[in-house]
């Protein structure tokens, strides 16, 4: 072999190096950035988050906020399959009832966010209320953040508290918005006990690997590969879960529950598309609704009575 050819052999190596150091580099940079617990300050001033100001009116002042503190939650605490200290909050109906939602919130929320919904089922359709934190948010351990995957296996088990508690006539909605609801829906594959009737997926995604995609090209303007799959590898290491597994997609074939999907066609956070890909694969009897001009998990807000129309009508469908 000449020793042209040698040298460039060494320089091809040479940058084969430097750019497997970059990607392991950046798979730990986005690994920090999007799942280790912390503050994410990336999110701030993105404009696919931004609501309409009725809506952020609602989130952040509304009357549901003043009606969750009056309430006198019973906290529930359990250890997760892996250890970790899980905080959930109980609300018994005012009347006896074997109704009961179980509520799963979104990205960087707490269990308290869901009482804008809680309110509605509680108030008007009577219902037992359960909002947990999730892993990695509130007042719930987790160093990391489970988008939903390893959080299915923490619902099943409170699933199973509630049915202890209510009993076993308990009837069971699970209702999550965003990264909640991709968590109800890789629940949805799981063995579910009877109890669990109806799922109501509000702006779910199709998988952790979807989603971070998506994103990566629209918010970093860059392609998935090689620094997604990498990233999945450095995930699958430090928080136990890869981003291919986490699939709400794979998770609703399976599914042998109920589900309605709810969607805003205004939502560029994730992608309405996403929502009609589940539809399309759910094994079980499924609806869907989507609203016009609706950003992402606003719509309760910005159609209140048409997404409350739609959520009765299939809840009584399939609760007693």
């Amino acid at each position: 072999m000449s020793l042209k050819k040698k040298r460039w052999i060494r320089i091809g190596l040479g940058l084969l190096a430097i750019l497997l150091i970059i990607d392991v580099v950046a798979s730990f940079y986005f690994y920090n950035l999007a799942i280790a617990r912390n503050k994410k300050d990336f999110l701030q001033d993105n404009s696919d988050l931004e609501v309409s100001a009725e809506a952020l009116d609602e989130m952040l002042q509304g009357d549901w906020r003043d009606w969750v503190r009056d309430q006198d939650f019973e906290n529930w605490e359990m250890t997760s399959y892996d250890g970790l200290q899980l905080q959930g909050y109980y609300l018994k109906a005012e009347e006896e009832t074997t109704k009961t939602v179980i509520f799963a919130h979104g990205y960087l929320g707490r269990a308290t966010d869901m009482g804008m919904f809680g309110q509605y089922y509680y108030e008007e359709l009577g219902y037992n209320m359960f909002t947990a934190d999730l892993r990695g948010h509130g007042d719930s351990d987790g160093d990391y953040i489970g988008f939903g995957w390893h959080d299915r296996l923490d619902y099943l088990d409170w699933i199973n508290k509630v049915i202890e508690e209510q009993g076993e006539d308990t009837e069971i909605v699970l209702h999550g918005v965003s990264m909640g609801a991709a968590a109800v829906l890789m629940a949805s594959g799981e063995d579910l006990p009877d109890n669990v009737k109806a799922i109501v997926a509000d702006s779910p995604y199709t998988s952790v690997y979807d989603m971070f995609n998506y994103q990566m090209g629209r918010m970093f303007h860059l392609p998935a590969f090689p620094m997604l799959p990498s990233t999945s590898v450095v995930t699958k290491i430090k928080a136990g879960y890869s981003l291919q597994e986490a699939s709400a997609l794979e998770q609703v074939k399976k599914s042998e529950t109920p589900i309605l999907y709810i969607h805003g066609n205004g939502d560029t956070f994730v992608p309405t598309q996403m929502s009609k890909e589940l539809y399309e694969n759910t094994k079980s009897e499924a609806d869907m609704i989507t609203f016009d001009h609706a950003g992402h998990g606003e719509a309760f807000v910005t159609h209140k009575e048409r997404y409350i129309d739609k959520l009765t009508s299939f809840l009584d469908k399939y609760i007693q």
